[in-house]
């Protein structure tokens, strides 16, 4: 089969028109191209072929892009590995997901114990590159690993078909041309990464260019220099950039839109980086289950702040009850969603894929409610909920309590174990540089606003909150931290 997410049908539809850069060079589709085809026959000499996962341990940059169009054009996969993992961990990716070699940048990088190939000895020039192999909808394409919030990381298989759907969904849905530029800013080793910077825009014609690393002090001379028309962020990114010295003032003319997803997001995050930043921001929702997307507000159209949005074109969402039932309108439950850009399942775990994915509809563990338009709002993860004396508490509410104060820039939430309630809510708040925060005035503005059962029993003003890979509040370091601290309180 033919598909528009691989590089030899790019070059044959946009030659020499503007495709890809990062902070080393720029390259037309046709000289991306060519830099794939040099790269698979490399890879094809060393006995890469059809089936086989090529692990790519690299920060971002275009090689890593390369390498993944060369292990399609060869019928392969490739399974993309956060490049600051640890020998230990890179060794649990690399080796469940069987890869035959490993992209590194130099010889002391992680390898997770495959056969290495060189990032500065990857082949640039051929003259015998290998012809595309025809490739079919469910040949395995990317190899993902959760982040392990909700325990060890599982390898989510997403096929051609997955990427194909996602990408073209996505693309149809932000409205991408030709003359649309996305700056990558997320790590590429992350589903988003892939498919709303580079391969939604990519399709179209339109340009991308790769953020070596993020960075909040020269993020804006960035935007200014390359003139991107949208970026995709995850909410502590944006908390950083609202937290900028106000004599911040930056060009963003060139941004027709930017996306946030991964995470929720507070609406005064928002807020406040549309109105200082001028931002026409639409929140999305999806899972890498999902290959990212699910749910997206419009870029043109009804934007409902503090929802993700309706599902997107060719997906579903149902919310049902711990019954199996369909949820009213507005009722919470959990989110389902089905269509085509719904996982293969996890490599080499069939019993978590029967737990995930039933008839056709993947099982979230988000906890969520349709209004009347079809729009979805969050409330939590079903894991984070507390049971407090048998009340249910769902952290996010308690959170964007929080998140309302003046001075508060981030805020997290989670159950900490209590011998007669069960559980009892504990509160973790970051303010804004400069803010001072006290943790009793904290407490009294939850009581003012939430029921008694609510109030979070303790509230810690830190200086940051544990994030994973992604960029996401990880909250099971922080219920790590919180036990420590409990367990020290005692011993006091």
């Amino acid at each position: 089969m033919s598909f528009d997410h691989l590089s030899h049908t790019m070059a044959a539809r946009f030659g020499d028109a503007p495709a890809i850069a990062d902070d080393n060079g720029s390259f037309t589709f046709n000289e991306l191209d060519s830099r794939v085809g040099a790269f698979a026959a490399q890879l094809r000499e060393l006995g890469f072929g059809r089936g086989d996962v090529l692990a790519v341990i690299l920060p971002n940059r275009v090689e890593l892009v390369v390498a993944m169009f060369a292990a399609w054009r060869l019928g392969g996969a490739i399974t993309p590995v956060n490049p600051a993992f640890t020998q230990t961990e890179a060794t649990r990716q690399v080796g469940d997901s069987g890869a035959k070699f490993a992209i590194t940048t130099g010889p002391d990088a992680p390898s997770g114990g495959a056969p290495t190939i060189l990032v500065d000895d990857m082949r640039t020039e051929t003259d015998d590159a290998p012809e595309p192999v025809d490739v079919s909808a469910d040949d395995l394409a990317l190899l993902i690993y959760t982040s392990g919030s909700t325990g060890r990381p599982k390898g989510v298989m997403l096929d051609h078909a997955n990427t194909d759907a996602m990408s073209r969904i996505m693309g149809d849905h932000i409205k991408l041309t030709a003359d649309d530029h996305s700056l990558l800013i997320l790590p590429l080793f992350h589903v988003n990464a892939i498919m709303v910077s580079v391969l939604a825009p990519l399709r179209r014609g339109a340009r991308a260019t790769i953020a070596g690393q993020f960075s909040p002090s020269t993020f804006f001379d960035r935007v200014e220099k390359a003139r991107p028309t949208y970026f995709s962020a995850v909410p502590t990114i944006y908390s950083l950039l609202v937290s900028l010295p106000p004599e911040v003032q930056p060009d963003t003319s060139s941004l027709r839109f930017v996306v946030c997803g991964a995470a929720p997001v507070s609406k005064e995050i928002l807020e406040a980086s549309a109105k200082r930043f001028g931002f026409n921001m639409i929140e999305g929702y999806g899972l890498t289950e999902g290959t990212c997307a699910s749910a997206c507000n419009p870029v043109d159209g009804v934007q409902k702040l503090g929802t993700v949005g309706p599902a997107l074109p060719e997906q579903t969402i149902r919310i049902v009850r711990p019954d199996g039932t369909d949820a009213d309108v507005d009722e919470p439950g959990e989110v389902l969603i089905s269509g085509p850009t719904v996982m293969r399942g996890y490599l080499g775990n069939p019993e978590a894929t029967a737990k995930t994915v039933i008839d056709g509809w993947l099982h979230t563990g988000d906890v969520g409610s349709l209004d009347a338009d079809g729009y979805l709002k969050l409330v939590d993860r079903i894991k984070d909920m507390i049971i407090r004396g048998g009340e249910n508490i769902y952290p996010k509410e308690i959170e964007s309590v929080l998140a309302a104060v003046d001075g508060v820039l981030e805020a997290a939430v989670i159950g900490r174990p209590d011998p007669v309630l069960g559980e009892v809510p504990v509160a973790y708040v970051v303010a804004y540089p400069g803010a001072q925060l006290d943790e009793e005035t904290l407490r009294e503005h939850c009581r003012t606003h939430l029921a008694r059962v609510k109030v979070p029993v303790a509230v810690h003003v830190v200086e940051a909150l544990p994030k994973n890979p992604v960029g996401k509040i990880s909250k099971p370091a922080l219920r790590e931290s919180d036990a420590a601290l409990a367990a020290g309180n005692q011993g006091n």
